[in-house]
This record gives structure tokens, sequence and C-alpha cells, in this order.
């Protein structure tokens, strides 16, 4: 990398190994849009070309109208006649003094078309939903693409999630079939998934329940509904027709939180998706036959699909599949496996990167790390801090640091710097990729002066990839996405601004989101949850920064009775991580008799999140009860 002032460029080794190496792809781009994806979409694999290659009014707009293709397709069949027995995934267990497994692009193939056809013996058609409840295991990834295999719709739930947080999605989805596993392991202890989703599966239309083996764990059992996978596919052909698909018919329901607790559905379909997924793979880690490419994500997230599975199928790429923790059973285990397997791009999250920092740099020294070519960021903004470390210590101060933005409605990235191109800046995303036009704008919708703070939109034409719907809830879509700015833009939600580069900085949510380790929640699905505790009359969540996660949250809970306080704390906890999960673990509880309100009853949280970091106050003028304050700053910094 080569520092100008401020910037880092790309040096001769990483402009060699780009696929995009000239700054002249965003200018080509940028006259025809439609054009350029057109270009990139003809790399892969059709049934049928499109009749038109972008339509529709927004907030209803079609990519690739009358083409007809199968993902799976492009993942797999054609991978099998140069790469048949190439290793598609490497799976390293959470133990590590247990075997990883590596399966290559045939028997994958074989794999999938062989739980494909055992789906299709459930009754599962196309268009239906399957609820995938799986940990980081071969079997995710299998089940992804059987569902795709054979035009099912596949909604995956995060195996750390609560059952309840599984049966709102189930519920949701209407999901007719449910993939989970007996149990896994987490930091060398077993999770008994199984248990929980049972319990999940209450007042949902799911009809059967397949089991993969993993811990070997004694489970519940419902002799009707469930089977075992091992069980189902056994004597299966491997062989198994992919469905024709049209270009817009729905892929994956995805759920993100709601603003008003209950999670949005963001719905992908199969034409845009595939594009996208297989051009910011390509470009944004420069993925070629060579590659080890190791995303960090969970499957249960945006990232996870498309950077933990579709994107690296579909440029043919040899991945890691990570079960387990990188800091366990030891704090360097992350760099033994760069080292173990010759990674040469590494895509994880500011979270982690915090988490690497602070257990120092000695425990590095026995890693050479050399393979490592690109490094990326992913799931919040990082700070300069943590971007310098990550570009000193681990990259050697030869890696591009890649801080992608994007979000689980867009599909995949859709801002960073290019590894062979750039500027880099720390702390900054960089330039919209090539095609997509990120703009930052004000209220009135007229666009922001460089340094000036605004809305992240994006104008029209809007990106392959990008969400075509909230499931079963139109109104919810076009309040969320589109009513802020008349239909014209798509409202990410996220506020930001360019600098005198051109360069995207975003700086946090435009509502009350709070992001932990990189995980979206919302303060009403957070208070939601906290009212379930029987004690609780009323509650306010808010988030603080954290030096490892990024926030966490932090509760101010009013009880119903001020008499019957006893256990209270502790039973906010529990409902908190029983209907949402740990990830959501208030990080304190404060009981406190009233919370600050305006006079129209909107909780002031900015004052809140203020008391606990002891910050100024500023204006009280519109609470109604500004008394509150007092007896909540005596409650947070007792005397």
């Amino acid at each position: 990398m080569i520092k100008k002032g401020e910037l880092y460029y790309p040096d001769t080794a990483a402009k060699k190994r780009a696929w995009l190496k000239s700054k002249s792809v965003y200018a080509l781009a940028e006259k025809n849009p439609v054009k350029f994806w057109e270009s990139v979409a003809k790399e892969l694999v059709w049934r049928k070309k499109w009749t038109k290659a972008y339509a529709g009014t927004p907030p209803h707009i079609k990519w690739f109208v009358g083409a007809k293709l199968n993902i799976t397709e492009n993942c797999l069949d054609r991978n099998l006649v140069t790469r048949k027995n190439k290793v598609a995934i490497i799976w390293e267990p959470d133990d590590s003094n247990q075997a990883a497994r590596t399966i290559t692009y045939y028997q994958l193939y074989r794999e999938v078309n062989k739980f494909a056809n055992a789906l299709k013996k459930l009754g599962v058609k196309k268009g239906d939903r399957v609820g995938i409840y799986l940990p980081m295991i071969p079997e995710v990834v299998i089940a992804m693409l059987a569902c795709a295999r054979i035009g099912a719709v596949h909604s995956v739930v995060f195996s750390a999630f609560s059952s309840q947080a599984l049966q709102v999605r189930l519920q949701d989805a209407g999901a007719k079939v449910l993939v989970t596993v007996d149990g896994y392991y987490r930091r060398g202890k077993i999770t008994d998934l199984k248990k929980q989703a049972d319990e999940g599966l209450e007042g949902t239309a799911v009809e059967r329940v397949v089991v993969v083996k993993r811990a070997g764990n004694q489970i519940p059992w419902t002799q009707a509904r469930d089977v075992w996978y091992e069980d189902i596919v056994r004597g299966e052909s491997d062989e198994c027709a992919a469905a024709v698909m049209d270009a817009e018919d729905p892929m994956f329901i995805l759920y993100t939180s709601g603003s008003t607790g209950k999670p949005k559905g963001a719905l992908h379909t199969c034409g845009g998706y595939m594009v996208s997924a297989y051009a910011s793979d390509k470009w944004i880690f420069d993925l070629t036959d060579d590659d080890i490419f190791w995303s960090t994500a969970d499957i249960g997230w945006v990232t996870g699909h498309t950077y933990s599975c579709y994107g690296p199928l579909l440029n043919g790429t040899t991945f890691i599949q990570f079960e387990g923790s990188p800091d366990y059973p030891n704090p360097d285990r992350w760099a033994g496996v760069i080292d173990k397997y010759g990674v040469t791009v590494f895509y994880t999250a500011p979270t982690a990167i915090r988490m690497f920092m602070k257990n120092g740099t000695d425990i590095l020294k026995p890693y050479t790390m050399k393979t490592l070519e690109v490094l990326g960021s992913v799931g919040e903004p990082i700070s300069e801090k943590a971007w310098n470390w990550y570009f000193k210590e681990v990259g050697k101060g030869r890696c591009p640091i890649l801080d992608t933005w994007w979000q689980t409605e867009t599909g995949g990235i859709i801002a960073t710097s290019l590894p062979g191109i750039g500027p880099f800046k720390p702390a900054h995303t960089g330039l919209a990729l090539p095609g997509i036009r990120i703009r930052v704008v004000d209220e009135a919708g007229k666009l922001c002066k460089p340094g000036q703070e605004g809305s992240v939109v994006l104008f029209p034409p809007f990106c392959p990839s990008l969400l075509r719907g909230v499931w079963q809830n139109e109104q919810k879509f076009t309040d969320t996405y589109w009513s802020q700015y008349k239909n014209k833009y798509y409202f990410s939600g996220d506020l930001g601004y360019k600098d005198k580069n051109g360069l995207l900085r975003v700086v946090g949510r435009a509502d009350d989101m709070i992001k932990v380790a990189g995980h979206r929640l919302t303060t009403g699905e957070l208070e939601s949850a906290a009212c379930k505790a029987p004690q609780v009359a009323e509650c306010a969540v808010v988030g603080v920064v954290d030096e490892i996660k990024g926030e966490v949250p932090v509760a101010f809970v009013v009880p119903k009775s001020q008499t019957d306080v006893a256990g209270m704390k502790e039973n906010v906890v529990a409902a908190i991580r029983s209907t949402i999960g740990p990830i959501a673990t208030p990080h304190e509880v404060f009981v406190v008799t009233d919370l600050p309100k305006t006079r129209s009853g909107k909780i002031m949280r900015r004052i809140l999140r203020k008391v606990f970091t002891k910050e100024e106050l500023g204006d009280l003028s519109t609470l109604a009860n500004p008394e509150s304050v007092e007896s909540i700053k005596n409650t947070v910094n007792p005397a």
C-alpha cells in the first residue's frame, strides 16, 4: 500500500491481482448503470435471457425481466466443468482437536441434489417456505442450496436466537418444513438447539422437522413429525433437475429488526441477487482460483448468506466455514486458522478486530499471516484506531483494508474502496460500487455538501439485489424505505457524509437502532421484550458505546409497583434473553420511577443516554416531566 497524505493507494502487487484496476470503470458504469449490469450478468449462465434489463417504478422495481435461471446451476453445475475436484468448503470445527472437513464442488453438488430430492418427498414444492435453524456446519449451505435447487424459499434463523425469535419468524414466513440440528458446539459447550427448535414450533405451520446430527446429545423427538437428515438423504439420487426460476421469483426471506419490535422479512429474488452476489464478491475481494476466502460471518446474517455461501460459490472459490468463536480455545485461534489454511482474503467485523486488539500483539508473534492479500470489515463503521491496527498488525501494511457498507436489504456490498483502485482512508467506507448510485441528502432531498451529514440514500436505477418487499407487509415496505422521499430514493436509515474526495463515511442510524457486535437490534424490540417481565410497566432502551461490541443496550425500567421490585433486574434480563437471545443482554438495567417524555408522550432516549455517559444534557424545555431527569441521575450515578 502506498500512502499519499491521509489516503492510501494500492501498490503494484494489489493492482496486479485486481479484477478492476482503473477508476475509469466508475465513469463507464455511471454513464449507463443498466447497460453496465447487463454486461456483468452475461458472465453467468441463464436458461433464458431477459427481454428488458430494468423496469418498474419505485418502490417496485424489476431486474432482468423475463429471464429464467437457477442460482445453483451457477454455484454448482457451472463449476463442475473445470473445478469438479476443487475444494469448495473447508469446515473448521469449534474444537480444534476435532477433524476438519473438506467438501469438493462435486461432493457438494451431489449432497445438494440428494437433500433437494428428500425435501420434495417431504412435500416441499416451488414457492414453499423452508425454515433453517442451523449453526455453521456444512449442512446449512447444503440446505440453502437444496431449497434454491427446487425453487423453495429459504428463511434462515440465526442459531443463537431464542425459541421465541424463531417462532415469530416461522409464523410470519408460513414455513412448512424446519431444518435444524441436535446440538452444536460453542466454546466447547453444547447448545441443545433441537429443544429450542421444538419450543419455537408452537403455533406455526411447520409439518416436518429435519434434524442433522452434530453433537450426538439426547434430544426430544416427535415420531410423526421429526426425521433424521442422514436417514432421508440415504438412498436418494445425487441428480436433481434444477427448477427453472423467473428472475423475479422469491429466493429467500431474511428477517431484520423492525422499529415496532416485530422483525421485517426482507424478500430477495433470484436474478438480481445472483448478479450482485457474484459481482461484489469478485470485484471487492478479487477472488481467483488460488484464493482461500474466510468470511467469519454466521450464515444467519446477510453477510453469511452472500459471503459465506452464495458469493464464493458463484466465483468457484474455496472458502472456510468456521463453527466456533475465533478466540476459542485460545485468543490466537483466528491467526492460527489463517496460517493453517493459507487464507488470502479475510472478512470480519470491527467487534472481532477490537477483541483481537485487546488481546495484544504478542500472541501474534508465532504467526506470519503472509498469505493475506485483502482484508475486509463489515457490520458497523470501523474506528480509525481499529482500522490502523488491522492494517499494521494483521495486514502488515501491505493489504488493502476494505470497509464495506451495505444492509440486509441491499443483499450485497454496495460501497467500499476497491482493492485495485482505492483510495483508502481510515474509518471511511469509500466509494459506491460501480453501477450503484449512493448519495447523501438532507431532509428536503437535496444533495449535501462535502462534510455535511445527511441521510444515505440510493438513487435509481437501484442495485439489482435490492429487496423487493417486506414479506406479507406492503405498508411496512413503503413506510420504512420509500415514503421519506416520496418513492424517489431508497432510504437506508443510515446517516453519513462524503469527504472532499467523495469517500463515504457512515456515522450511525437515523432511528433508534443499536448495533451490538454488528448485529442490528432496535429499541422497539428490546423494549417489547423487557416489558414481558411481569413487574415492568414501562421501559426505554438506549445504546451506549462499548470497547469490544461497539454498542451495548442499557435498559431503564419503570415498575408497576414501587414496592415490588425484588428480582426485577434479573427478570428483565431473562425476558430479553429468552425473547431475542443472549446477544441482546443489557449491559445495565436501572429501575426508575419515571421516564423523561415530551408533552406528546415521546420518550427522550437521547437524555437517558447522556445521563448514563455523564454528558451535558442540553435543552430540557420540551420535557413534560423534567423532574424525572434528576431522579434518574441519582439512580445511575448515586452519590
